[in-house]
């Protein structure tokens, strides 16, 4: 079980965030601070550039970053998918924030799906 730590203020400039003083789990920290680079000026943080470049940017960057844990994942090397997962993830917390989308929606469709039928669902989807 992944170890939880509470939340500083992540954002610049003192601003106060609805997460402080709540534990959250280390995605949803991950995505404060991504959050929180929105507007930065491009050579002051790689995430600040990543969102100058742009939300189709963002997305291909996601599918790089899948293809290589994907090619890790059939090569077997688990230290080298550990870290591809990694960064996968970052861009896909990126690409959620530049679509404001809050990691807790996503939590909520998870819980949402949990304890259906991956089978059941898809064949209601085909009616």
């Amino acid at each position: 079980m992944a170890k939880k730590k509470k939340v500083k203020n992540a954002r610049k400039g003192g601003r106060k965030d609805s997460l402080v003083g709540i534990e959250k789990h280390v995605l949803d920290r991950l995505y404060i601070v991504i959050d929180s680079r929105k507007g930065a000026a491009p050579d002051t943080s790689n995430t600040a550039r990543q969102f100058s470049r742009g939300r189709q940017q963002i997305a291909k960057k996601l599918g790089e970053e899948a293809v290589e844990a994907l090619i890790e994942g059939i090569r077997g090397d688990r230290p080298k998918l550990v870290g591809e997962s990694a960064d996968m993830l970052y861009h896909l917390l990126t690409l959620w924030a530049s679509l404001n989308i809050k990691p807790k929606a996503v939590w909520a469709e998870l819980a949402r799906r949990e304890g259906l039928s991956v089978i059941a669902e898809m064949a209601a989807r085909k009616r």
